[in-house]
């Protein structure tokens, strides 16, 4: 790769910088307009960044530590990039970029003018805290940035200032405070067993601890507490009732952004922490694993359930994410390689496919007078053909069918099922199950915006308003899943040599 290392090692830091600087320079600019367009311009070059990370690191199969201020550890705060990162780093840029732009005038009509340049800078430093949870090796600055991430997502739910966006928002940061204290906690211990904060350390202490038999039981009530903290913050199923109202009173960008990345960020992280400090063996030996298998094989069905019994597109759209989340932790509670990196694969096709489908439904709910139920949407798809299609699209993807995103990931994560032979059983007939639940959620209101219009229908007589910017980011999005379902097994292949660097 004609990429040097000098320039290649930057990238990381770079990348949260420029986030970050958006965030900083956004409120002296006071136009929401100029904004935007600040935020799409730095998205892109951290996109593009990262592109060329992934292109090097994959070339030369490289990870590497960037050392931040050049301070030795266990003083300095580290950051560390490989195939996994920069994959997770491109694949985030590309969705907030697109999110974002197909969603723009919706933007525009929820967020007073006033208020705007302060909704970007709160979209800003929630992509910069997202790049520092892919890319940190320090434990408790990744804590930092989950605050960070979750203060910015109560900025963004928030930004309708209705009464109901604000209840939505008060239920969110509740639940996610809950999360908060048990991730520090378990962090607190951590630190007080084993003097260290960055992974590696943290990791060459743990495996003394553990060859020895000291503070046995704190590390298991540690490594516990620290998956049911993220399991909150991520929406896992029972923790997910903070979704649907969020998901539904926000504008779609934020919603897409909030469903695609923001949850995925904290999983991502939970990942790391799991190679990085404890490693998958000790948690399969204290059953944690088995833990977050159970939740997530129930998150996967009763996500689906609700989002079947619902009617209003946007809270189905909630639902069906709750059981998403599911397929991740299922494949992480299989306890091995290969169902943690079909889990990371389902993290990239859900970021790919949950974002188009909410700013499809929020043009035709735009285009339908503001209507949210399956039978207000009747005919839309024939007024806005690329939010109908883009809809169908997604629908396909969620549902699992070959050459869309979602099936590879399904595709693996029951390959992955076959490594664990006492966990095959159950999973084979959760994922059996879970996408025939998701095909008859989908069912009514594809059924629905393609049902053939009368003249005494009401929404016969709409004459939407051609948006170049949303079909632009819906056709791009389609390419994007159909890119993502034909070439998965590379994708999937980036991922696996990801994770065995990072072990």
């Amino acid at each position: 790769m004609v990429l040097s290392h000098n320039i290649a090692h930057n990238i990381p830091f770079l990348s949260i910088f420029l986030a970050i600087f958006g965030g900083i320079v956004t409120p002296l600019i006071n136009d929401g307009q100029k904004s935007r367009r600040l935020h799409m311009f730095l998205t892109a070059v951290i996109g593009l960044l990262s592109l060329l990370l992934l292109f090097h690191v994959n070339f030369n199969q490289e990870r590497f530590t960037f050392v931040m201020g050049h301070f030795p550890s266990p003083w300095g705060n580290e950051l560390k990039a490989g195939p996994m990162e920069a994959v997770l780093s491109v694949t985030f840029s590309i969705v907030m970029l697109l999110a974002v732009g197909g969603g723009k005038d919706l933007i525009e009509k929820d967020i007073l003018y006033e208020k705007q340049s302060l909704y970007y800078v709160m979209l800003n430093l929630l992509f910069g805290s997202m790049l520092a949870l892919i890319y940190t090796n320090d434990i408790f600055t990744g804590y930092v940035f989950i605050e960070i991430n979750t203060i910015c997502s109560c900025g963004v739910i928030m930004c309708k200032e209705s009464g109901k966006s604000m209840l939505a928002t008060i239920r969110y940061i509740i639940m996610s405070i809950l999360g908060s204290g048990l991730i520090l906690f378990s962090i607190a211990t951590l630190y007080i067993v084993t003097g260290h904060l960055l992974f590696t350390h943290l990791k060459m202490s743990i495996m003394r601890l553990i060859n020895s038999g000291t503070y046995d039981f704190p590390l298991v009530i540690t490594a516990g507490m620290f998956t049911l903290g993220i399991a909150v913050k991520s929406a896992l199923f029972p923790f997910h009732t903070m979704l649907p109202g969020a998901y539904e009173t926000t504008s779609v960008s934020s919603s897409g952004i909030l469903s695609g990345l923001v949850i995925k960020s904290y999983i991502i992280f939970l990942i790391k922490v799991y190679y990085c400090v404890f490693t998958l063996e000790y948690l399969r030996d204290i059953k944690v694993t088995n833990l977050i298998f159970f939740m997530g094989a129930c998150g996967m069905i009763l996500g689906s359930v609700m989002a079947l019994k619902e009617r209003r597109v946007l809270r189905m759209l909630a639902y069906s994410s709750v059981a998403q989340i599911g397929y991740i932790y299922m494949g992480i509670g299989l306890g091995t390689n290969i169902g943690v990196t079909a889990a990371m694969l389902h993290i990239v096709t859900h970021a790919v496919t949950k974002p188009m489908l909410f700013i499809c439904t929020g043009r035709m709910k735009d285009i339908s007078l503001e209507k949210t139920a399956n039978h207000r949407l009747k005919g839309i798809g024939y007024k806005d053909i690329t939010a109908g299609v883009g809809f169908v699209v997604g629908a396909l993807s969620i549902v699992g069918i070959p050459l869309f995103a979602g099936f590879a990931s399904k595709l693996y994560l029951a390959i992955a099922s076959f490594y664990s032979p006492f966990k095959m059983a159950v999973a084979l007939i959760m994922l059996a199950i879970s996408m025939v639940l998701n095909a008859m959620y989908f069912i009514p209101p594809v059924v629905d915006i393609w049902h053939t219009l009368s003249d005494s229908d009401a929404n016969s007589k709409i004459v939407p308003k051609f948006i170049p910017s949303f079909n632009v980011a819906v056709i791009l999005f389609i390419a994007i899943n159909f890119f993502v379902g034909i070439c998965y097994n590379s994708i999937f292949g980036i991922f696996e040599l990801g994770i065995m660097l990072i072990r």
